[in-house]
């Protein structure tokens, strides 16, 4: 068993968002299994695990988009279940894996409906929204593109775009279910400049990624999930190890100083293309 930073997640008085004891499921199927976890306040959480382990059901129970058959999702001291819809929206913020947007729309008019949850019959659009939406364009750096379709665009930008949407949402508490998804590493990595940007200005961010090097590179907090489980979770320097790796993914790696950045490097090593030191004896005879 890997030796765990925090293998039972204690629900911290400190943490805006918190599942306690949370049993999710599919037809019958159970995904996640009486779960506790709590995001840590002001820091990127990112994660991680293998296909089908629960990664995105879990970030989808914490943004109320499912609902636990047992225990609780806690946002800001409140069960998330008994809160309205609007009141959610206007506390946290929710990028879905690939969305899309209506045919022909904007871009300003795209950014401009994460500023629903503030509006009602009696207060309707007004300076102080086309205000939020300027200031999320230009904090994604999209201001330029407000006025292109937003099926014109590309990948990257596009994503920018969603991202400035829910930053219009006023909210300080943003949850990326996979940003990157089809996304070159250039790209890749050019949104999650940005997401690193937005924590620096305040925000909090919990994401799920595959790629296990960005995921390291980019979050103050991982967590290793596997079969509906948390393995192991902590900031990447305490948990991210060889063994921990073969034990959540079946991947032998090594693990190494990143030589330009300040966290761990997670080298794979295959069956074929690697130094014969590298390879398993019962491998080389």
């Amino acid at each position: 068993m890997v030796a765990q930073s925090v293998t039972e997640a204690a629900v911290g008085d400190a943490s805006r968002l918190a599942a306690r004891d949370v049993t999710v499921g599919y037809g019958g199927r159970v995904v996640i299994d009486g779960l506790d976890v709590a995001i840590p306040p002001g820091v990127v959480t990112t994660i991680i695990g293998p296909n089908g382990c629960g990664k995105s059901t879990l970030l989808r129970t914490l943004s109320r988009l499912l609902k636990p058959t047992r225990g609780t999702v806690v946002l800001d001291g409140e069960d998330i279940g008994r809160l309205r819809t609007r009141d959610v929206a206007k506390k946290l913020g929710l990028l879905p894996q690939a969305p899309v947007a209506p045919e022909g729309l904007t871009v300003a008019d795209l950014v401009a409906r994460g500023r629903h949850p503030h509006q009602s019959w009696l207060r309707q659009w007004s300076s102080d929204d086309a205000e939020v939406v300027e200031r999320a364009l230009a904090m994604t750096g999209v201001a330029d593109l407000a006025d292109r379709p937003v099926d014109s665009l590309s990948g990257g930008q596009r994503q920018r775009v969603w991202i400035s949407m829910t930053l219009a949402q006023g909210t300080d508490l943003l949850l990326l279910d996979e940003p990157t998804t089809y996304l070159d590493l250039a790209h890749a990595v050019d949104v999650l400049d940005l997401v690193d940007d937005l924590h620096e200005s305040g925000c909090t961010v919990v994401m799920v990624l595959h790629d296990l090097n960005l995921a390291v590179r980019y979050s103050d907090h991982l967590v290793v999930m596997r079969e509906g489980s948390i393995l192991a979770q902590g900031h990447p320097h305490d948990i991210v190890t060889a063994e921990l790796l073969h034990e959540a993914f079946g991947l032998r790696a090594q693990v190494i100083d990143d030589p330009v950045g300040d966290r761990p490097l997670i080298v794979p090593i295959g069956r074929t293309h690697v130094r014969p030191g590298h390879i398993p004896i019962k491998e080389q005879g």
